[in-house]
This record gives C-alpha cells, sequence and structure tokens, in this order.
C-alpha cells in the first residue's frame, strides 16, 4: 500500500495539483495557519513562520507520503493541505484537509478531498475511507458528503481544542 502511495506522489485534478509539501510552502502556509478562522477547528494557529517552518519539516517532509500541499494549477498558489492517513494492518485510512479560507466556497476542497478517495481505493485498495470533524464545522461534514462519504456518529468530548473538549463527528466510505 505504501509502496502504490510513494509511486503517486503527485496528483492532477482540473484545477488543483496535489503534491510534496516543501519549505518553499511556509508563507502559504503561516498565510492561513496563523488565522483563528482557519484554525479554530482544526489544530494549534501557528504564532510564527519558524513554528510553519518547523511543522513543514518535523511534521510533512519528515514522513511525507499520504501528506500533500493543494496549489492552484491557475498561478502555483498553495492554498490547503490535504493527507491520507494509512493503516495498512486494518486496509483503511484517515482523510484530512484544511483550506485557506480565502479560497472556501469554490469546491477545492472537495475536489482535492475527491482525488484522494479515488487514489485510496483505486490505487491503494483499501476496504475503508474516513474522516472526522468538530461538530461545530458542518461545512466540512458537507465536503465528506459531496465525496460520497456516510456518516457514522459522534464521539462526544474527544478533541481538546484550546481547552475546550469538543464533539467530533465521524464520516466513512467502503467499496
Amino acid at each position: 500500500m505504501l509502496y502504490q502511495l510513494a509511486k503517486h506522489r503527485i496528483l492532477e485534478t482540473e484545477r488543483l495539483v496535489l503534491r510534496p509539501i516543501t519549505l518553499e510552502d511556509a508563507e502559504d502556509l503561516f498565510e492561513y495557519a496563523s488565522d483563528l478562522e482557519n484554525t479554530i477547528h482544526t489544530f494549534p494557529t501557528h504564532q510564527s513562520i519558524e513554528e510553519t517552518n518547523w511543522v513543514i519539516a518535523n511534521l510533512f517532509m519528515a514522513a511525507p507520503l499520504g501528506n500533500f500541499a493543494i496549489e492552484l494549477k491557475e498561478n502555483g498558489k498553495m492554498i490547503g493541505t490535504c493527507d491520507l492517513r494509512i493503516n495498512e494492518g486494518e486496509k483503511s485510512a484517515e482523510l484530512a484537509y484544511a483550506i485557506n479560507k480565502k479560497y472556501w466556497g469554490n469546491g477545492y476542497a472537495p475536489e482535492a478531498a475527491k482525488k484522494l478517495l479515488d487514489l485510496a481505493f483505486k490505487d491503494l485498495k483499501i476496504e475503508r475511507l474516513w474522516a472526522k470533524f468538530s461538530a461545530a464545522n458542518p461545512a466540512s461534514g458537507r465536503v465528506m458528503e459531496k465525496i460520497g462519504m456516510t456518516k457514522e456518529g459522534v464521539i462526544r468530548h474527544s478533541k481538546n481544542l484550546r481547552g475546550d473538549f469538543v464533539d467530533q463527528v465521524v464520516y466513512s466510505r467502503i467499496e
């Protein structure tokens, strides 16, 4: 499964290129990772460009397989990230994504997520794709619905976001 993932390091859709994340993406990533509105439901807000560089080097570059920058074909702007977190033993994968709020509402998240869903089922031969989101962020659930995922349920008080425990909604798709 990881071999297949390694073979598909760059993916393309009609409007997007999904590619490895590099230190050259730091400014674009910091642009949205430093904005609380963008990160409130997902991950700690970045406080400096140095922190963003650390995250890129230690998270995305240290284990690059399955981690993709979302880049606009039209201008090369990195507008987000999407990930497939593979569990080979279970033949499953977790899908995750984050998009710069300046690009919300344009269908980029479902476009990128659908490409990873196709990769997961067609090339990686997984049995189950799943994703979760903060219940306070229903827009993320709409992305999941658009790519054919089904709501499984709610895991109560399962994520600590800035000292508040939030419920997470789980969606999945099997093929």
